[in-house]
């Protein structure tokens, strides 16, 4: 398992760092970098964790994430194409300490902000995605002037922030270690009960420890974590279930022991039932 933090490979001459991934799934182990990152999803689904919060990308999503935002990609299982990304990676500072703090570009601020965060464009449009392509298929000059244009048109877009928390998201390795492997047990065993004790164990902490060391790096307790992992894994296959599907199935699959906390739960998170929420994405 890889150890935050990660290291965007480039060259020392470099501002701008742009990356294609084409493979069967993305890199799905919980990792930071100092670089901020935006990327389009050309193709591929599955859960995104982004520092506190448990939610999905899809094909033709453009995500941003601030510099040391611990996030993670977990490609759908039975996806039938590869998983493409293009994604450009670049540092606040790398065209200079005083380059963003100009009047020209103090409109930026706002993009800056909300990065730090993470976060997904709601109107994406032709110009962006030119943008990306464009950045693909140059480098220097012209690269460096589609990345403006591609700050622009992001920078007044609408936006949906991908997390509330980031107090204390830049880990140190041990500290990223460790969550990252709590996050990729929980990923891979949230359909099963997984107790306190035994996720404790995973982390090689007593449970007291464990509860203050997750409280004070993801803002919420563990139970809270699993519950919006379930439920989110429980969305997905509202949005894809039959209809012949029992909301039963769908509750007792994603880790519930009984459809009545299922609803509870759901409706807490959702703000609508189960049924009215599949009923919202027919």
């Amino acid at each position: 398992m890889k150890v935050l933090p990660f290291k965007i490979p480039k060259s020392d001459n470099n501002a701008l760092i742009f990356q294609e991934d084409l493979e069967p799934s993305f890199y799905d182990q919980l990792h930071q970098h100092p670089e901020i990152q935006i990327s389009y999803i050309v193709s591929g689904s599955g859960k995104l964790l982004v520092g506190d919060t448990i939610s999905r990308f899809n094909t033709g999503d453009i995500l941003v994430f601030g510099g040391n935002l611990p996030h993670v990609f977990r490609s759908d299982a039975q996806a039938e194409q590869l998983s493409h990304m293009l994604t450009v990676f670049f540092n606040r500072e790398g065209f200079g300490t005083s380059f963003f703090e100009t009047e020209e570009l103090k409109d930026f601020n706002s993009f800056f902000k909300k990065a730090a965060s993470g976060f997904r464009v709601l109107d994406i449009n032709d110009r962006l995605l030119k943008e990306f392509l464009f950045l693909k298929n140059n480098a220097h000059l012209k690269r460096f002037m589609s990345f403006m244009r591609l700050l622009y048109h992001l920078n007044n877009a609408k936006k949906e922030l991908l997390s509330n928390f980031t107090k204390n998201s830049n880990y140190t390795d041990t500290e990223g270690q460790r969550m990252s492997t709590v996050f990729d047990y929980c990923l891979t065993h949230f359909r099963e009960r997984i107790s306190l004790s035994e996720i404790s164990e995973i982390a090689v902490m007593s449970p007291t420890a464990f509860c203050r060391f997750f409280k004070e790096r993801t803002n919420k307790t563990f139970n809270q974590f699993l519950l919006e992992l379930r439920i989110e894994h429980a969305c997905q296959m509202l949005r894809t279930a039959g209809d012949q599907e029992a909301i039963a199935t769908i509750a007792y699959s994603c880790g519930f022991n009984s459809v009545s906390n299922f609803n509870r739960y759901f409706k807490k998170q959702k703000g609508i039932s189960p049924r009215a929420y599949k009923k919202s994405v027919a």
